[in-house]
């Protein structure tokens, strides 16, 4: 069959989820047409981009605003030319705000849409799910657990796999972890531990000063601990660099970037809460997950919360994998208790064990699968069947 697929990614982790999407759907479809906006990985592969990806990138809460006359441009514009010439099917790769509205339009005139990575629904109290419903056939989801929400309120849905448990292998946080310690200039019975306080400033402010006194703690009980700090940019190292000045810990390096390196290095990783806990998890770390809000955010965000955890090796375990400390729990006395208690074979044993295990259950080529369920939408909307079973 002639196929022409519409894609839109708006950031670049969009843009790394549709390259493997486009390559393999091209494997199995060489005449395969893919049109819309995408990044440089997508256009490697082939995408005819409408407009640079960066336009489309947009930062916090008032960035969005600011730029929604272009934004605005750039849908009505993208929805036009679809409509004019409609597609296969529409992909819109994560960038939620954006890609579901698109959806809507797209399937309000006929055309069968997609959507890859799933909106949070399933953490949040919200009736976005019945907006979905209108605007989406299709779900792609990156989890297992996030099926059911789907499937409950009849909307198409295909676990695929999460690109980082294919790209980090099995054995890469043991195999790599002597050049991971050589790089960061430890030897290789050194006792060492990674800090990642998060990537933007508020969350380094509010966890900073929890995480570095816990530091010291751990340090009084465990002398011969070394510590290392990934800080996400120049801008947070010159931040964290501020917050270690202040409270005094010495010895406590700082690198930029090297997340993965630092994670690999470690034996134990005390770390905000985000996808930086699926990142340890698939490098086999024990590890102690922390988050702190502003009291006022916190009080509002509770509220709204229903998922039992925080934590996604927890989430995808169904129970409480490792320590979550949250807000008024995260004090430094708590965390440097729970990351003592990483370091003994049992707890560590134990741990690696279950990591593994959804470690496989996560590790399947999501472009493989995904184009599947793509091209399985693309046949439905051609020969106008009301199931698909990718």
């Amino acid at each position: 069959m002639s196929l022409t697929i519409a894609l839109v990614a708006g950031e670049t982790s969009g843009d790394n989820l549709g390259a493997p999407l486009i390559r393999e759907i091209k494997r199995k479809h060489p005449e395969a047409r893919f049109v819309g906006v995408g990044g440089p990985a997508m256009i490697a592969e082939g995408l005819d981009s409408w407009f640079d990806m960066d336009r489309l990138s947009v930062n916090g809460f008032i960035d969005p605003i600011k730029r929604l006359p272009d934004l605005l441009n750039i849908l009505l514009t993208v929805r036009s030319r679809l409509l004019a010439s409609p597609p296969s099917c529409f992909v819109g790769i994560d960038f939620n705000f954006f890609n579901l509205l698109l959806e809507g339009l797209l399937k309000r005139r006929g055309i069968r849409t997609a959507h890859y990575v799933s909106p949070t629904v399933w953490a949040w109290r919200s009736g976005r799910i019945k907006a979905i419903a209108r605007n989406v056939d299709l779900m792609l989801t990156l989890y297992p657990f996030e099926t059911s929400i789907y499937e409950e309120n009849g909307i198409g849905v295909k676990f695929v796999g999460h690109p980082k448990a294919h790209e980090i292998d099995l054995q890469d946080g043991l195999r790599n972890k002597p050049e991971a310690r050589r790089l960061l200039g430890y030897q290789t019975d050194d006792k060492v531990v990674a800090i990642l306080p998060g990537s933007r400033g508020s969350e380094v402010r509010y966890s900073g000063p929890d995480f570095f006194a816990a530091a010291n703690m751990v340090r009084i009980a465990m002398p011969e601990c070394k510590f290392v700090v990934a800080a996400a940019n120049a801008r947070r190292k010159d931040q964290i660099d501020q917050l270690l000045q202040e409270m005094g810990p010495e010895g406590i390096k700082v690198v930029i970037g090297l997340s993965r390196e630092v994670m690999t290095a470690a034996d134990v990783v005390l770390v905000n809460s985000g996808t930086a806990t699926l990142e340890a998890m698939l490098l086999k770390k024990p590890m102690v997950m922390s988050y702190r809000l502003g009291p006022a955010t916190y009080a509002l965000v509770s509220r709204l919360v229903k998922t039992k955890y925080f934590a996604l090796p927890n989430i995808l375990a169904e129970h409480e994998l490792i320590p979550e400390l949250i807000q008024d729990a995260a004090t430094s006395q708590a965390l440097s208790e729970a990351v003592l208690a990483m370091f003994k074979p049992q707890v560590r044993d134990k741990l690696v064990t279950e990591f593994d295990a959804i470690h496989r259950q996560l590790r399947l080529d999501s472009g493989d699968q995904a184009a599947q369920a793509v091209l399985a939408l693309c046949i439905e909307s051609r020969d106008g069947d009301a199931d698909v079973s990718p």
